[in-house]
Protein backbone atom coordinates (compact mmCIF):
# COMPACT_ATOMS: atom_id res chain seq x y z
CA UNK A 1 0.00 0.00 0.00
CA UNK A 2 1.23 3.45 -0.87
CA UNK A 3 1.82 5.31 2.37
CA UNK A 4 0.89 8.61 0.68
CA UNK A 5 -2.62 7.39 -0.13
CA UNK A 6 -3.31 5.79 3.27
CA UNK A 7 -5.11 8.34 5.52
CA UNK A 8 -4.08 6.44 8.66
CA UNK A 9 -0.36 6.91 8.02
CA UNK A 10 1.53 10.10 8.62
CA UNK A 11 3.71 10.61 5.52
CA UNK A 12 6.41 12.25 7.64
CA UNK A 13 6.83 9.29 10.04
CA UNK A 14 5.65 6.35 8.00
CA UNK A 15 7.24 2.97 8.66
CA UNK A 16 8.30 1.13 5.56
CA UNK A 17 7.53 -2.61 5.59
CA UNK A 18 10.52 -4.92 5.41
CA UNK A 19 10.76 -8.40 3.91
CA UNK A 20 11.96 -11.17 6.25
CA UNK A 21 14.05 -14.11 5.10
CA UNK A 22 10.88 -16.28 5.27
CA UNK A 23 8.96 -13.97 2.97
CA UNK A 24 6.45 -12.44 5.35
CA UNK A 25 6.08 -8.67 5.58
CA UNK A 26 7.09 -7.22 8.95
CA UNK A 27 7.16 -3.74 10.41
CA UNK A 28 10.41 -1.87 10.43
CA UNK A 29 12.65 -3.29 13.22
CA UNK A 30 12.80 -1.40 16.50
CA UNK A 31 16.60 -1.59 16.36
CA UNK A 32 19.26 -2.43 13.80
CA UNK A 33 22.58 -3.88 14.91
CA UNK A 34 25.65 -4.78 12.88
CA UNK A 35 26.12 -7.97 14.91
CA UNK A 36 22.62 -9.17 15.78
CA UNK A 37 20.80 -7.76 12.76
CA UNK A 38 17.23 -6.49 12.88
CA UNK A 39 15.57 -6.71 16.28
CA UNK A 40 11.79 -6.90 15.89
CA UNK A 41 9.15 -6.14 18.48
CA UNK A 42 8.96 -9.16 20.82
CA UNK A 43 12.35 -10.55 19.77
CA UNK A 44 15.16 -11.21 22.22
CA UNK A 45 17.06 -7.94 22.55
CA UNK A 46 20.76 -8.69 22.89
CA UNK A 47 21.60 -4.97 23.05
CA UNK A 48 20.09 -4.35 26.47
CA UNK A 49 22.93 -4.12 29.03
CA UNK A 50 22.93 -0.81 30.93
CA UNK A 51 26.20 0.89 31.80
CA UNK A 52 25.80 -0.16 35.43
CA UNK A 53 25.14 -3.73 34.35
CA UNK A 54 28.25 -3.44 32.18
CA UNK A 55 30.27 -2.37 35.20
CA UNK A 56 28.99 -5.35 37.21
CA UNK A 57 29.87 -7.79 34.41
CA UNK A 58 33.36 -6.27 34.08
CA UNK A 59 34.01 -6.46 37.84
CA UNK A 60 32.79 -10.05 37.98
CA UNK A 61 35.04 -11.18 35.13
CA UNK A 62 38.01 -9.63 36.96
CA UNK A 63 37.39 -10.41 40.63
CA UNK A 64 37.37 -13.95 41.98
CA UNK A 65 39.17 -15.68 44.79
CA UNK A 66 42.34 -14.93 42.82
CA UNK A 67 42.38 -11.63 44.72
CA UNK A 68 43.64 -13.64 47.70
CA UNK A 69 46.75 -14.59 45.75
CA UNK A 70 47.95 -11.01 46.27
CA UNK A 71 49.52 -11.74 49.70
CA UNK A 72 51.72 -14.41 48.08
CA UNK A 73 52.68 -11.96 45.34
CA UNK A 74 53.68 -9.38 47.96
CA UNK A 75 55.61 -12.06 49.86
CA UNK A 76 57.62 -12.73 46.72
CA UNK A 77 58.20 -9.15 45.60
CA UNK A 78 57.77 -7.18 48.82
CA UNK A 79 54.90 -4.83 49.55
CA UNK A 80 56.27 -1.74 47.78
CA UNK A 81 57.44 -3.40 44.52
CA UNK A 82 54.27 -5.50 44.55
CA UNK A 83 52.00 -2.45 44.70
CA UNK A 84 54.03 -0.65 42.01
CA UNK A 85 53.84 -3.66 39.68
CA UNK A 86 50.14 -4.07 40.39
CA UNK A 87 49.45 -0.45 39.41
CA UNK A 88 51.58 -0.78 36.25
CA UNK A 89 49.72 -3.90 35.09
CA UNK A 90 46.40 -2.24 36.01
CA UNK A 91 47.36 0.70 33.78
CA UNK A 92 48.35 -1.60 30.90
CA UNK A 93 45.13 -3.61 31.06
CA UNK A 94 43.06 -0.44 31.41
CA UNK A 95 44.57 0.86 28.16
CA UNK A 96 43.86 -2.49 26.48
CA UNK A 97 40.28 -2.45 27.72
CA UNK A 98 39.84 1.13 26.54
CA UNK A 99 41.09 0.17 23.07
CA UNK A 100 38.42 -2.53 22.92
CA UNK A 101 35.77 0.19 23.25
CA UNK A 102 37.46 2.33 20.60
CA UNK A 103 37.77 -0.64 18.25
CA UNK A 104 34.11 -1.57 18.73
CA UNK A 105 32.93 1.95 17.87
CA UNK A 106 35.07 1.93 14.72
CA UNK A 107 34.02 -1.60 13.73
CA UNK A 108 30.43 -2.18 14.90
CA UNK A 109 30.24 -5.62 13.26
CA UNK A 110 32.83 -7.05 15.68
CA UNK A 111 31.30 -9.14 18.46
CA UNK A 112 34.30 -11.05 19.82
CA UNK A 113 38.01 -11.53 19.43
CA UNK A 114 37.40 -14.12 16.70
CA UNK A 115 35.97 -11.35 14.53
CA UNK A 116 39.17 -9.38 15.14
CA UNK A 117 41.13 -12.42 13.98
CA UNK A 118 39.03 -12.53 10.81
CA UNK A 119 39.79 -8.88 10.07
CA UNK A 120 43.52 -9.51 10.52
CA UNK A 121 44.03 -12.96 8.98
CA UNK A 122 40.82 -13.96 7.25
CA UNK A 123 39.03 -17.26 7.87
CA UNK A 124 42.10 -18.85 9.46
CA UNK A 125 42.37 -16.01 11.97
CA UNK A 126 38.64 -16.30 12.74
CA UNK A 127 38.87 -20.02 13.54
CA UNK A 128 42.18 -19.77 15.40
CA UNK A 129 41.26 -16.79 17.57
CA UNK A 130 37.81 -18.26 18.22
CA UNK A 131 39.25 -21.62 19.30
CA UNK A 132 41.79 -19.97 21.61
CA UNK A 133 39.13 -17.71 23.11
CA UNK A 134 36.72 -20.56 23.75
CA UNK A 135 39.38 -22.80 25.28
CA UNK A 136 40.61 -19.95 27.47
CA UNK A 137 37.18 -19.43 28.99
CA UNK A 138 36.46 -23.15 29.28
CA UNK A 139 39.65 -23.58 31.30
CA UNK A 140 38.82 -20.49 33.36
CA UNK A 141 35.33 -21.87 33.94
CA UNK A 142 36.87 -25.18 35.01
CA UNK A 143 38.95 -23.30 37.57
CA UNK A 144 35.74 -21.72 38.88
CA UNK A 145 34.14 -25.18 39.17
CA UNK A 146 37.13 -26.36 41.21
CA UNK A 147 36.82 -23.31 43.48
CA UNK A 148 33.15 -24.12 44.03
CA UNK A 149 34.05 -27.68 45.04
CA UNK A 150 36.67 -26.36 47.49
CA UNK A 151 34.01 -24.07 48.96
CA UNK A 152 31.59 -26.99 49.41
CA UNK A 153 34.37 -29.04 51.01
CA UNK A 154 35.18 -26.25 53.46
CA UNK A 155 31.53 -25.78 54.43
CA UNK A 156 30.88 -29.51 54.91
CA UNK A 157 34.24 -30.42 56.50
CA UNK A 158 35.02 -32.56 53.44
CA UNK A 159 31.93 -34.69 54.01
CA UNK A 160 31.65 -35.68 50.33
CA UNK A 161 34.04 -36.59 47.54
CA UNK A 162 35.40 -33.55 45.67
CA UNK A 163 34.35 -35.09 42.35
CA UNK A 164 30.70 -35.03 43.50
CA UNK A 165 30.96 -31.34 44.37
CA UNK A 166 32.53 -30.60 40.99
CA UNK A 167 29.60 -32.39 39.33
CA UNK A 168 27.13 -30.31 41.36
CA UNK A 169 28.98 -27.12 40.36
CA UNK A 170 28.94 -28.20 36.70
CA UNK A 171 25.17 -28.77 36.79
CA UNK A 172 24.57 -25.33 38.32
CA UNK A 173 26.83 -23.65 35.75
CA UNK A 174 25.27 -25.58 32.85
CA UNK A 175 21.73 -24.57 33.78
CA UNK A 176 22.37 -20.87 34.32
CA UNK A 177 25.07 -20.28 31.69
CA UNK A 178 22.40 -21.08 29.09
CA UNK A 179 20.67 -17.78 29.92
CA UNK A 180 20.35 -16.15 26.53
CA UNK A 181 21.76 -12.64 27.00
CA UNK A 182 24.30 -10.83 29.14
CA UNK A 183 21.58 -8.35 30.15
CA UNK A 184 19.80 -11.18 31.94
CA UNK A 185 23.02 -12.30 33.59
CA UNK A 186 24.00 -8.80 34.75
CA UNK A 187 21.82 -8.99 37.86
CA UNK A 188 23.64 -12.23 38.76
CA UNK A 189 26.93 -10.39 38.23
CA UNK A 190 25.88 -7.76 40.79
CA UNK A 191 25.10 -10.45 43.36
CA UNK A 192 28.23 -12.44 42.55
CA UNK A 193 30.58 -9.47 42.78
CA UNK A 194 29.02 -8.39 46.08
CA UNK A 195 29.44 -11.90 47.53
CA UNK A 196 33.09 -12.23 46.52
CA UNK A 197 34.00 -8.75 47.74
CA UNK A 198 32.20 -9.37 51.05
CA UNK A 199 34.02 -12.70 51.52
CA UNK A 200 37.50 -11.28 50.96
CA UNK A 201 36.85 -8.27 53.18
CA UNK A 202 35.58 -10.54 55.97
CA UNK A 203 38.94 -12.30 55.89
CA UNK A 204 40.83 -9.01 55.61
CA UNK A 205 39.08 -7.43 58.59
CA UNK A 206 39.32 -10.62 60.65
CA UNK A 207 43.06 -10.91 59.99
CA UNK A 208 43.53 -7.29 61.06
CA UNK A 209 41.59 -7.87 64.27
CA UNK A 210 43.43 -11.12 64.96
CA UNK A 211 46.75 -9.37 64.42
CA UNK A 212 48.91 -12.41 63.76
CA UNK A 213 49.34 -15.25 61.22
CA UNK A 214 47.16 -18.37 61.40
CA UNK A 215 48.56 -20.70 64.12
CA UNK A 216 50.40 -23.79 62.91
CA UNK A 217 49.96 -26.82 65.19
CA UNK A 218 48.81 -24.43 67.89
CA UNK A 219 51.94 -22.28 67.64
CA UNK A 220 51.51 -18.56 66.89
CA UNK A 221 54.26 -16.95 64.83
CA UNK A 222 55.24 -13.32 64.25
CA UNK A 223 54.44 -11.86 60.87
CA UNK A 224 57.55 -11.76 58.65
CA UNK A 225 56.29 -9.28 56.06
CA UNK A 226 58.86 -7.57 53.81
CA UNK A 227 58.75 -4.14 52.22
CA UNK A 228 61.21 -5.26 49.53
CA UNK A 229 61.74 -8.85 48.44
CA UNK A 230 64.67 -10.54 46.76
CA UNK A 231 63.05 -13.11 44.45
CA UNK A 232 64.69 -15.32 41.87
CA UNK A 233 63.84 -14.68 38.23
CA UNK A 234 61.39 -17.58 38.14
CA UNK A 235 59.62 -16.46 41.32
CA UNK A 236 59.42 -12.88 40.06
CA UNK A 237 57.91 -13.99 36.73
CA UNK A 238 55.43 -16.18 38.59
CA UNK A 239 54.34 -13.13 40.60
CA UNK A 240 53.98 -11.06 37.42
CA UNK A 241 51.91 -13.83 35.83
CA UNK A 242 49.68 -14.01 38.92
CA UNK A 243 48.92 -10.28 38.79
CA UNK A 244 48.30 -10.46 35.04
CA UNK A 245 45.81 -13.29 35.52
CA UNK A 246 43.88 -11.30 38.12
CA UNK A 247 43.16 -8.77 35.34
CA UNK A 248 42.51 -11.43 32.72
CA UNK A 249 38.82 -10.64 32.18
CA UNK A 250 39.80 -8.40 29.26
CA UNK A 251 38.87 -10.83 26.41
CA UNK A 252 35.22 -10.86 27.57
CA UNK A 253 34.99 -7.08 27.26
CA UNK A 254 34.42 -7.44 23.49
CA UNK A 255 31.24 -9.40 24.21
CA UNK A 256 30.16 -7.02 26.96
CA UNK A 257 30.48 -3.82 24.91
CA UNK A 258 28.72 -5.53 21.99
CA UNK A 259 25.63 -6.09 24.14
CA UNK A 260 25.58 -2.63 25.72
CA UNK A 261 22.43 -0.60 25.23
CA UNK A 262 24.55 2.51 24.67
CA UNK A 263 28.27 1.81 24.01
CA UNK A 264 29.19 5.47 24.52
CA UNK A 265 29.03 4.79 28.29
CA UNK A 266 31.58 1.98 28.02
CA UNK A 267 34.47 4.14 29.27
CA UNK A 268 32.51 5.21 32.34
CA UNK A 269 31.85 1.59 33.33
CA UNK A 270 35.46 0.65 32.53
CA UNK A 271 36.97 3.42 34.69
CA UNK A 272 34.86 2.51 37.72
CA UNK A 273 35.62 -1.18 37.27
CA UNK A 274 39.39 -0.79 37.00
CA UNK A 275 39.66 1.64 39.92
CA UNK A 276 37.46 -0.52 42.15
CA UNK A 277 39.28 -3.75 41.29
CA UNK A 278 42.74 -2.22 41.76
CA UNK A 279 41.85 -0.67 45.13
CA UNK A 280 40.45 -3.99 46.37
CA UNK A 281 43.58 -5.85 45.26
CA UNK A 282 45.89 -3.39 47.00
CA UNK A 283 43.89 -3.22 50.24
CA UNK A 284 43.34 -6.97 50.56
CA UNK A 285 46.88 -7.89 49.53
CA UNK A 286 48.54 -5.34 51.80
CA UNK A 287 46.46 -5.95 54.94
CA UNK A 288 46.49 -9.75 54.75
CA UNK A 289 50.20 -9.90 53.97
CA UNK A 290 51.12 -7.33 56.65
CA UNK A 291 49.48 -9.40 59.38
CA UNK A 292 50.19 -12.90 58.05
CA UNK A 293 53.47 -12.59 56.14
CA UNK A 294 54.64 -15.81 54.52
CA UNK A 295 52.39 -17.78 56.90
CA UNK A 296 49.26 -16.79 54.97
CA UNK A 297 47.02 -19.83 54.59
CA UNK A 298 46.36 -21.46 51.24
CA UNK A 299 43.58 -20.91 50.28
CA UNK A 300 43.90 -17.53 51.97
CA UNK A 301 40.30 -17.61 53.25
CA UNK A 302 41.63 -19.77 56.09
CA UNK A 303 44.06 -17.12 57.29
CA UNK A 304 41.86 -16.07 60.24
CA UNK A 305 40.85 -19.45 61.61
CA UNK A 306 38.24 -22.11 60.86
CA UNK A 307 35.16 -20.10 61.86
CA UNK A 308 36.04 -17.16 59.59
CA UNK A 309 36.98 -19.63 56.86
CA UNK A 310 33.49 -21.15 56.92
CA UNK A 311 31.79 -17.76 57.06
CA UNK A 312 33.84 -16.35 54.19
CA UNK A 313 33.34 -19.44 52.02
CA UNK A 314 29.61 -19.22 52.72
CA UNK A 315 29.59 -15.68 51.33
CA UNK A 316 31.95 -16.57 48.47
CA UNK A 317 29.99 -19.61 47.23
CA UNK A 318 27.26 -17.69 45.32
CA UNK A 319 29.94 -15.44 43.80
CA UNK A 320 31.95 -18.46 42.65
CA UNK A 321 28.83 -19.92 41.06
CA UNK A 322 28.26 -16.67 39.18
CA UNK A 323 31.90 -16.73 38.01
CA UNK A 324 31.41 -20.18 36.50
CA UNK A 325 28.10 -19.14 34.92
CA UNK A 326 29.54 -15.99 33.33
CA UNK A 327 32.77 -17.59 32.11
CA UNK A 328 31.00 -20.57 30.57
CA UNK A 329 28.31 -18.32 29.06
CA UNK A 330 30.80 -16.35 26.98
CA UNK A 331 32.55 -19.53 25.79
CA UNK A 332 29.18 -21.10 24.95
CA UNK A 333 28.14 -18.06 22.92
CA UNK A 334 31.31 -18.33 20.83
CA UNK A 335 30.76 -22.02 20.33
CA UNK A 336 27.41 -21.41 18.60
Amino acid sequence: MDKKTNPDIDPENAIEPTQSHLGEVLDKPIQEDAVFGAIQEGDTNYRDVSWMGTMALMVKTQIGLGVLSMPKVFDTLGIIPGIILLIVIAGMTTWSNWMIGVFKLLHPAVYGIDDVGKMLFGRIGFELFGAMYTLYWIFSGGSALLSISISFNALTDHGTCTAVFVAVAAIIAFIFSSIQTLARISWLAWAGAACIITAVFIVTVAVGIQGYPPPIDGIVFESDYKLFGNPSFIDAMTAVSTISLTYAGTPAFFNIVSEMRDPKYYNRALAICQVLVTVIYIVVGTVVYYYCGSYVASPALGSAGMLIKKVSYGFALPGLCVSAILLLHVSYRHGL
